[in-house]
């Protein structure tokens, strides 16, 4: 059991009371590792960015707390996943990209290889003209068109 409740305020913003009777009000969650680790690693913190508590997992936590961490986490980190890359424009930068995430289908605009980043050899983070993060979890998953489509970019 955690020695720390969790709430949200009538604004829908989360209230941290501790053991020590502190409350803060408007504390958010951070993941320190949210591709690699994604239910590990919590820190919640004041709007000044204090740390007030740390998590290890988010599986230890009663419900209650959990389902609002991971509501909020939600709402921030927004991270679609492309599981198929439909077209691409051009094999020159700026292109075009059409592909299917597990949030439905989409397009943005990769200004340059150096926005893929590669997380380990089978993981990839995409970054678009706006700063909306793609991942590719496991590029060795993709479909043989994807694959072929995406190394013309590696």
């Amino acid at each position: 059991m955690p020695d720390f409740q969790l709430k949200r305020n009538p604004f829908g913003r989360l209230v941290f009371a501790g053991a020590d009777g502190k409350v803060h009000d408007g504390v958010v969650p951070v993941h320190a590792f949210p591709i690699t680790a994604p239910a590990e690693g919590f820190a919640l913190v004041t709007a000044d960015g204090h740390e007030v508590v740390w998590i290890d997992r988010l599986g230890d936590l009663p419900d209650d707390t959990r389902i609002l961490l991971e509501e909020e986490l939600a709402q921030r980190e927004f991270m679609p996943e492309i599981r198929h890359i439909h077209r691409v424009s051009s094999f020159a930068t700026p292109s075009v990209w059409e592909v299917e995430t597990d949030r439905g289908h989409t397009a943005f605009v990769l200004k340059g290889e150096d926005d893929i980043r590669r997380l380990s050899p089978s993981t990839l983070l995409i970054a678009d003209s706006y700063g909306i993060h793609f991942l590719i979890r496991d590029m060795h998953t993709l479909d043989k068109t994807s694959r072929k489509l995406l190394d013309r970019f590696l």
